[in-house]
């Protein structure tokens, strides 16, 4: 079995990805395959810093802005997406560049995901509605396991394994024991991680918020909060969309979203590094 080869350039928030993504693809015949959770979304161009025009005269860029908001991502979904296109971009003798940075998407990539059947969403609005009713004691009731591992306070991963367990009857525990699912045996994949001084990413985080704002993105947070989505849907968790829409109505000043907005920011950034830094091996 022969073995072909990808790159995956990752790392934290406004720390170059897309740059360097671009400068491999021009000069190793590649094709830029987007790996970050809110760039899928069509309505979220400037606040998720999505390439611009001039990124995609440069080089081929796909899975950027093709999910509408209403839809919730996640990363197996993301996998049908992208399998597809690296697995084309081979055919046509390119190098798959996979970029962005949220690290589930790259692990399940590389390492496949656990068997867990898709969940229908209304076992992801019954999770929800016992997460407001009960907090993380619905978890200690319905699946006790997953109760002793989490947090109390983790609604995300609770809400996860409130809807795993009504959905299939099995605790996310029991799914996640089992073999996990490759997309691939017979890739490679190289792993570039990009990173550079904390003190140097941070002033790029304040400096790139200030930019967005400069650009549209209030108007494009009113746009999304006009659509009155549901308040768990994955893209109402973008960075810097939870202050705007405190701006908006009316409960933050501009300023104070900005200083808030800046920090959520940094502290993403944060924790992506560490994330990287503790779950990927074959780095470059």
């Amino acid at each position: 079995m022969s073995i072909r080869k990808a790159l995956i350039i990752c790392g934290a928030t406004a720390s170059g990805k897309s740059a360097r993504a671009i400068e491999v693809a021009q000069t190793q015949n590649g094709v830029i395959i987007n790996c970050d959770s809110m760039q899928v979304y069509r309505e979220l161009e400037i606040i998720t810093a999505r390439p611009s025009e001039q990124d995609y005269e440069k080089a081929e860029h796909l899975l950027y802005g093709f999910m509408p908001a209403n839809q919730a991502c996640s990363a197996a979904k993301w996998l049908k997406y992208a399998v597809p296109e690296i697995d084309a971009a081979f055919d046509r003798g390119k190098l798959p560049i996979i970029t962005g940075g949220t690290g589930l998407y790259i692990k399940a990539l590389t390492d496949g995901l656990s068997p867990i059947p898709e969940i229908p969403e209304e076992y992801r609005l019954k999770a929800t509605a016992l997460w407001q009713d009960l907090a993380g004691e619905a978890l200690q009731e319905i699946d006790p396991i997953m109760a002793e591992k989490l947090k109390p306070t983790d609604k995300q991963r609770i809400t996860r394994a409130l809807e795993v367990k009504l959905a299939t009857g099995e605790s996310l525990d029991f799914w996640q024991k089992q073999p996990r699912i490759k997309p691939y045996n017979d890739v490679e994949f190289t792993i570039e991680f990009i990173n550079i001084d904390r003190g140097e990413l941070y002033d790029r985080c304040n400096k790139r918020f200030l930019a967005m704002l400069a650009a549209g993105a209030i108007e494009e947070v009113q746009n999304l909060y006009n659509l009155g989505l549901a308040p768990n849907l994955p893209i109402m968790s973008a960075v810097g969309v939870r202050e705007l829409f405190a701006y908006i109505a009316g409960e933050l000043s501009l300023e104070h979203a900005i200083e808030k907005a800046s920090q959520a920011t940094r502290n993403y950034a944060k924790r992506q590094i560490t994330w990287f830094r503790n779950s990927l091996s074959n780095t470059a």
